[in-house]
């Protein structure tokens, strides 16, 4: 099972061209996401990486862990999974907006 790594610290200007390259010296990358402000597009600073095989994840990890980065030690681990959230119910109003 290939790993899903976690990659923090970036700095805002990196883009997703950068990071595949930059990863691919650690073997191919199956899958980047660079994560981006919804409104602005600019980098939140964090991206998730998935590589070909665990061999490769383990090689990015030592490879790019404290890397520097335009000024910046990014960090590099294994990504936690993704925890469910509890459903908000704010100020008692239902999805439609109607108060209860």
């Amino acid at each position: 099972m290939v790993k899903r790594l976690f990659v923090g610290s970036l700095p805002y200007s990196a883009t997703s061209a950068q990071l595949e390259e930059l990863f691919a010296q650690a073997g191919k990358v199956a899958s980047l996401t660079l994560i981006t402000d919804k409104f602005s597009g600019q980098s939140k600073g964090f991206a998730f990486v998935e590589m070909s095989n665990d061999a490769e994840t383990e090689e990015a990890i030592k490879k790019f862990n404290n890397y520097e980065m335009d000024g910046r030690k990014i960090v590099v681990n294994v990504a936690r999974p993704r925890e469910e959230r509890p459903t908000q119910n704010r100020g008692n109003y239902s999805r439609s907006g109607n108060r209860w």
